[in-house]
């Protein structure tokens, strides 16, 4: 199976899908890109822009998952720039809309789209899963675990919650806790990748469910 794997980061959502899949991972920071590729050297690494690359070669796929950036949807950044004057007000970046509608519209295989659960009503529904917002066209899912979202405060303490051990890292510019922060659990990753493959389960229309 060809998997395409957008906005990979280091490779949280991935970690637990096992390496008997072709995977082409998208990343656009070219440190961060190196790292994923440490962790998953079987993998097709990829320094590129997520968002037009889906656009150009989303057929050659059988399943994608795209994890868009969150910070403009994110509670924690407007309560930031409302309540504290921290940061300024942003547009939310509706490129998180295009990939889903782009997804629901012309993409034939299963794919998931996976953000933070934000500070508005979401335009178009999504399921709610382990405190995050996931588009599918194939049913998701509930699931709660330990450690769901919670912002530990240090660098081990992520590093052993998400399983990755970055204590050889010393570049320039890469804050350990933000890439840490922005994994996706590996057990949510892991859990969604099943609901989508698991006995086969046939695909739907969006409208039916949210």
């Amino acid at each position: 199976m060809k998997i395409l794997n957008l906005y990979a980061g280091i490779g949280g959502n991935r970690k637990l899908w096992g390496n008997e899949h072709e995977i082409t991972a998208i990343e656009n920071n070219k440190q961060i890109a190196r790292i994923y590729q440490e962790f998953f050297p079987d993998d097709i690494v990829l320094i590129t822009d997520a968002h037009d690359y889906l656009l150009n070669y989303f057929k050659g796929y059988d399943f994608i998952w795209s994890s868009p950036p969150c910070p403009s949807h994110s509670r924690i950044r407007r309560f930031l720039a409302v309540e504290i004057g921290q940061n300024k007000p942003v547009y939310p970046d509706m490129k998180l809309y295009e990939e889903i509608v782009f997804l629901k519209s012309y993409f034939e295989g299963k794919w998931v789209v996976e953000n933070v659960i934000g500070f508005y009503e979401p335009l178009i529904k999504p399921f709610e899963v382990a405190s995050h917002y996931i588009w599918s066209n194939v049913f998701i899912d509930n699931i709660s675990f330990i450690g769901s979202r919670q912002h530990n405060s240090k660098i081990s303490e992520l590093e052993d919650r998400k399983g990755f051990d970055l204590t050889h890292l010393n570049v320039i510019g890469i804050e350990k806790e933000l890439l840490l922060r922005n994994c996706v659990e590996p057990e949510l990753g892991k859990h969604i990748f099943d609901c989508v493959f698991k006995d086969n389960k046939t695909q739907i229309d969006l409208e039916e469910f949210m």
